[in-house]
């Protein structure tokens, strides 16, 4: 797949039909709802208004993108001294791991005990060797999503691009083959169906983050909205 193939994601996210939803949540964030007024300690596990499952909810824009691994391309670029452009082979032979987590979803529900594998944030970045002046980081998913990161939160060790959630390759629905995990944020700055990790000098929005969610998305001070 060619780097002008890799950009021809889908322009808009939201599926037909699914505007009514995003601007629900838009008034949810303008309206403040699920907030609680209340922070927590990490060592609490459980953040601020949030309720524990034990299933893992589906949630999207609608769109569902069907990538084979033989058509998948992981772009990791922008103010970085190496670019890479990984196919699935290519992303496969680089160190893998396993991470247990827990994970929180702003629309209020939490799961414990997630076990990812796949290519950690900080061998992806030890490779391609940021900038001095490179401070954010953006993903670019296959549905043209995308939410941002300052480039220190993406640069943690429990961070990753995961393959894997509890023994069986991540499904598409949850964003196979390959996805962000932040397990320190809200779940939206976790994004499915990855294709590129664009470091940037300066701070650029995303999806959601542009429609009245919060920049930092930290769900122990309850950053749902901004």
């Amino acid at each position: 797949m060619s780097e002008q193939a890799m950009d021809d994601t889908a322009a808009n996210p939201i599926a037909p039909g699914r505007e009514k939803l995003v601007a629900k949540k838009q008034e949810w964030a303008r309206e403040g709802r699920l907030l609680t007024g209340e922070h927590a300690d990490p060592a609490t596990r459980l953040p601020p208004g949030q309720r524990l499952v034990t299933d893992f909810p589906v949630l999207d824009l609608g769109v569902q993108p069907a990538i084979g691994r033989d058509k998948w391309r992981l772009r990791v670029d922008g103010l970085v001294a190496n670019r890479l452009i990984l196919d699935w082979s290519a992303f496969q032979a680089l160190p893998q791991a396993e991470w247990l987590n827990d994970i929180h979803c702003v629309t209020a529900w939490s799961r414990y005990d997630n076990r990812w594998s796949g290519v950690g944030a900080l061998t992806l970045l030890n490779l391609v060797q940021p900038m001095a002046e490179a401070s954010h980081v953006v993903f670019h998913s296959y549905d043209g999503y995308t939410t941002n990161l300052p480039l220190e939160a993406w640069a943690r060790p429990e961070n990753l691009v995961a393959t894997h959630w509890n023994g069986a390759s991540l499904d598409r629905v949850h964003g196979g083959p390959a996805r962000i995990v932040v397990p320190h944020l809200y779940f939206w700055k976790s994004a499915k169906w990855i294709t590129r990790i664009e470091l940037l000098a300066e701070d650029r929005p995303g999806f959601w983050e542009v429609r009245g969610y919060h920049n930092n998305a930290d769900p122990w001070t309850e950053e749902r909205y901004g």
